[in-house]
């Protein structure tokens, strides 16, 4: 089980037992140089693996707003922020182990192949040996396996699915899931069947290397403890 972490909540102490991997904040949609090092050293604290979360340059927004950037110009969000997280993570005796974009970047990577090569050049260039985190059946996923890259297939607890396996946008009605018995249901399903009904009741095939709750969540701690009770029962 993953997190977004390093984004200015307050739980994220209490969160950090629970998960086995956290996508940290790298300082353009959230979080800063201290907030960063915070972060990597709680998650060494806990014997939990260090990812990088890059977004769009966009606090405003959360980095939850589509941006349209030149390539390059995207190239080098990317790379400033991936390169940033993993020098603080060396200086404080930790080992980055993924990339996981944040936010609307995160879902551009995942219907665009343009922005998912980008992202996937990035972290080549930087490590071949880090991992990318994408959502299952994704641009990201594809593309960074073209690049020899190793990759992990996310689904998530929290979000609703759209009937093209992607999520359903957060403008749109019912796009979080805020209950916690509907989280613990999809995560069985998940774990179970391979498989997440959509918001029409399709039910889509999903590959499932790991399971994303949102630590921006009111629920977040709530649905990370039961989930992490309910995968230890099964």
């Amino acid at each position: 089980m993953n997190c977004d972490m390093g984004e200015g909540m307050k739980n994220d102490k209490l969160i950090m037992p629970f998960i086995t991997s956290a996508n940290i904040a790298c300082g353009e949609h959230a979080g800063d140089d201290v907030t960063m090092l915070e972060t990597i050293l709680l998650a060494i604290g806990n014997g939990v693996k260090i990812g990088a979360h890059p977004g769009y340059a966009d606090r405003k927004n959360f980095g939850r707003m589509e941006m349209e950037l030149p390539e390059e110009e995207l190239y080098q969000l990317v790379y400033r922020q991936v390169l940033k997280i993993k020098t603080i993570a060396d200086d404080a005796g930790g080992v980055l182990n993924h990339v996981k974009p944040h936010g609307a970047l995160y879902n551009a990577a995942a219907k665009n192949p343009v922005i998912a090569r980008i992202v996937a050049s990035v972290v080549k260039d930087i490590n071949v040996n880090l991992v990318v985190t994408g959502l299952s059946g994704s641009h990201m996923i594809t593309e960074a396996q073209k690049k020899g890259l190793q990759t992990l297939s996310e689904v998530f607890g929290d979000r609703t699915y759209q009937d093209d396996g992607s999520l359903t946008p957060r403008n749109m009605s019912h796009a979080v899931i805020e209950n916690r018995d509907k989280v613990l249901k999809q995560v069985m399903q998940v774990v179970n069947d391979n498989s997440v009904t959509t918001i029409s009741g399709k039910v889509i095939f999903v590959k499932a290397d790991t399971i994303c709750i949102h630590g921006d969540g009111k629920h977040a701690l709530d649905f990370v403890q039961s989930i992490h009770d309910l995968i230890r029962e099964v």
